[in-house]
């Protein structure tokens, strides 16, 4: 199977998991070394290695935004060999602030796995002051 069919059926499940709110199926689908570049200067940013450290991340932006962080996909899986885009919107309130903005996600896809993911936002400086220093 080509790297551009098999990034398409793994981007395919991550995007249905999300899509349908499967955050076990969508999370079961990184890899055990999974890096994750969560972009900008906020409290959130950085490089998180590990499923372990992607879902503290997770679960520091739910407590912040208390469950009200939403991604909705705009688009379907864009492929090019083992890369995947696709296009975001996100939104979330928190105490005295709202973010709402659009996105890219790429992920790199190694066997049937999410090897690599890379955020993109439309206003950095938006999402930085959003979620603020730590």
């Amino acid at each position: 199977m080509s790297d551009s069919v098999n990034t398409a059926k793994v981007a395919q499940r991550y995007y249905d998991a999300m899509s349908s709110g499967d955050i076990p199926t969508a999370t079961g689908l990184f890899a055990p070394d999974i890096k994750w570049h969560q972009p900008g200067g906020h409290r959130f940013a950085g490089l998180k290695d590990g499923p372990a450290a992607v879902g503290e991340m997770i679960g520091g932006q739910m407590e912040l935004t208390a469950g009200t962080f939403a991604l909705e996909f705009t688009s379907g899986p864009m492929v090019n060999g083992d890369l995947a885009a696709f296009t975001v919107h996100f939104s979330g309130k928190r105490e005295g602030a709202e973010m709402s903005m659009d996105g890219v996600d790429v992920l790199r896809v190694e066997g049937d796995t999410i090897a690599e993911m890379w955020l993109f936002s439309a206003d950095q400086d938006a999402e930085d002051a959003f979620w603020g220093q730590a």
